[in-house]
């Protein structure tokens, strides 16, 4: 992502690892299903085999959701980064923003992650979301502090100094 002259970033990451653990359970219970299919078709050299090409995509999969996608706060704007052959950005601009929820269910309360969305002046109908990430409440933290320090009255100039004495 590249910033403007002053502009400052204040968070960039992926979705936390703890977000896809869904999926790995998935997928090992098609690692268990292919072990099963190939032992039963086969042997036990064929149903391990298929277990350990199944682990393999599984996990390459896995890592392959969460780094393809970025999350980044700036001092002015939202910015979400989908994809690797093909690519899918959302941006918006902080003044935008005109609330932030945070989303946790129980199981994700006990992870430690949650979903962030942002609702802006020009919702789109998807809604502008970090979905999976660590420490949300951190990130709203973040773009309230961002939001606040723009809307503060800038501090006024010293004044000048008084004239010498005659």
């Amino acid at each position: 992502m590249d910033l403007s002259p002053g502009e400052t970033m204040i968070f960039e990451g992926h979705p936390s690892w703890r977000s896809i653990l869904g999926f790995y359970f998935w997928g090992l219970l098609a690692v268990a299903a292919a072990v099963a299919i190939g032992v039963l078709a086969a042997s036990t050299g064929a149903g391990v085999a298929a277990g350990a090409a199944v682990l393999v995509i599984v996990l390459i999969w896995g890592w392959l959701r969460r780094w393809a996608t970025r999350y980044a706060i700036t001092t002015r704007r939202l910015h979400i980064r989908r994809g690797i052959l093909s690519r899918n950005i959302e941006e918006t601009r902080l003044d935008r923003v005109q609330d932030v929820k945070i989303h946790q269910g129980i199981g994700a309360r006990i992870l430690r992650i949650g979903t962030v969305d942002f609702d802006t002046s020009a919702e789109s109908g998807a809604g502008f979301r970090f979905v999976g990430v660590a420490s949300p409440d951190f990130i709203v933290r973040q773009v309230d502090r961002v939001i606040h320090e723009a809307d503060a009255p800038p501090l006024p100039a010293d004044p000048p100094p008084p004239p010498p004495p005659r």
